[in-house]
């Protein structure tokens, strides 16, 4: 890579390092690469043959994981290396049983690159929707090790279609093939040169359905959403204090909703505001599952304070609302719209496909403002012929975008 993105990473860890002194996620990662050549040398010393997939954070791995299950079901001889570049990744997947190895993604300094390959020796390298590191692209290019990227999706506005954006388009260069999400992007990509281009679609609709048939015990919320006159239940999944700030008024105001709260993050001073703000009638799902309160009648708001759960949670909602659409966009629909429920969420989504084309067959809802989303809750509320005509729109569009994991998989590995 040229002398200018070379400075730029160095500055950017710079950044992070100075950053860890008072910044815990910082720390974290800082912390983290430190270990992480030793780590390489130890669980590459074993040998094997491996597949090296990276995915930036927790949303990624998800897109991610499809595949390597399906690596490790179907070519049980190779061995995954998982690698993450953000602690809310890395920390929730740790301990991921479908990789081999699991480690940060060092900055992508040239000598780190190359390092890191060195270590490695990949069979093959898969990154996931957004990753593009010019120098370790580079090292793989140089070395011939294949290169995928699976569920990305691009836009006109992206560097790589800029008259300025040469370097960013040698990157595109790289990649033995490319899996899009639509043919959007494809077109893109041929304007630039690029016709080493599939469009298999998003593996995150294959990653929900796999829930969807999954069976999992839920005693504690069984029992809530089973117990008491219940008309609806709000599942709020991925929020923000922006997202709450236009739910909750709403929640006061319709005191035969009960809601189900997963909060993006879970620091204890974000559950106790938030708990301040449901009111007396809410408690932590960790609580109920220790015993230490029992769900009653009196229960009508449950906060989700641990991760892994908020996926399986969707299926007892009757609608759904999705967070991240006030800041810097959007997080899992699919998750929620596999379960048949309509999907509430907020205003920045034009990066996510998914949501326009929810919008678009009835089974998802954009809201701007507080009286935006009373109207809309409201409607699905009051209207369950409305409510459940969004809510099978929603699942029948999950249902026809399965297969990207497919047309992945036969293509790099069959």
């Amino acid at each position: 890579m040229n002398q200018l993105y070379n400075i730029a990473i160095h500055a950017y860890g710079a950044g992070v390092k100075a950053a860890a002194l008072r910044n815990s996620k910082a720390r974290r990662l800082t912390e983290g690469h430190k270990t992480v050549f030793g780590y390489l040398r130890e669980k590459m010393g074993s040998g094997g043959r491996w597949v090296w997939v990276h995915a930036a954070s927790l949303g990624e791995f998800e897109q991610g994981r499809p595949l390597i299950e399906r690596i490790k079901r179907e070519r049980p001889e190779l061995k995954v290396l998982l690698t993450f570049f953000s602690p809310s990744g890395y920390e929730v997947r740790r301990n991921y049983a479908g990789a081999d190895a699991i480690c940060y993604l060092p900055f992508d300094t040239p000598g780190n690159a190359r390092r890191f390959v060195d270590i490695v020796r990949p069979e093959m390298a898969v990154f996931v929707k957004y990753e593009f590191w010019g120098n370790y692209l580079t090292q793989l290019s140089r070395r011939g090790i294949p290169t995928y990227i699976i569920s990305a999706i691009f836009r006109p506005s992206q560097i790589f279609f800029r008259s300025w954006g040469g370097m960013f388009r040698k990157m595109l260069g790289c990649f033995t093939h490319i899996f899009v999400q639509d043919e959007a992007s494809r077109k893109l990509l041929a304007d630039v040169g690029q016709t080493n281009v599939t469009v298999a679609g998003d593996t995150r609709f294959d990653r929900v359905t796999d829930i969807l048939r999954s069976v999992v015990d839920m005693p504690v919320i069984d029992s809530f959403t089973g117990s008491g006159d219940v008309r609806d239940v709000l599942v709020v999944g991925s929020s923000w204090q922006p997202d709450e700030d236009i739910i909750i008024p709403w929640l006061h105001a319709h005191g035969d909703v009960k809601s189900i709260f997963a909060p993006h993050e879970f620091d204890e001073g974000r559950l106790s505001q938030l708990r301040d703000r449901l009111g007396p009638d809410c408690r932590l799902l960790s609580e109920l599952e220790s015993g230490a309160a029992m769900v009653t009648d009196g229960v009508r708001h449950i906060i989700v304070d641990c991760f892994g759960r908020l996926a399986s949670i969707y299926r007892k909602a009757t609608m759904a609302y999705v967070g991240g659409g006030f800041g810097a966009g959007i997080h899992n629909l699919n998750e929620a719209a596999v379960y048949g429920v309509p999907v509430i969420f907020g205003p920045r989504h034009e990066k996510f496909k998914e949501a326009s084309d929810l919008i678009g067959c009835g089974g998802g809802f954009s809201v701007g403002s507080a009286q935006d989303f009373d109207r809309t809750a409201t409607l699905l509320t009051e209207d369950h012929t409305r409510r459940d005509a969004a809510g099978k729109a929603a699942g029948d569009y999950i249902s026809r975008s399965v297969g990207a994991t497919d047309i992945i998989f036969n293509q790099i590995l069959s």
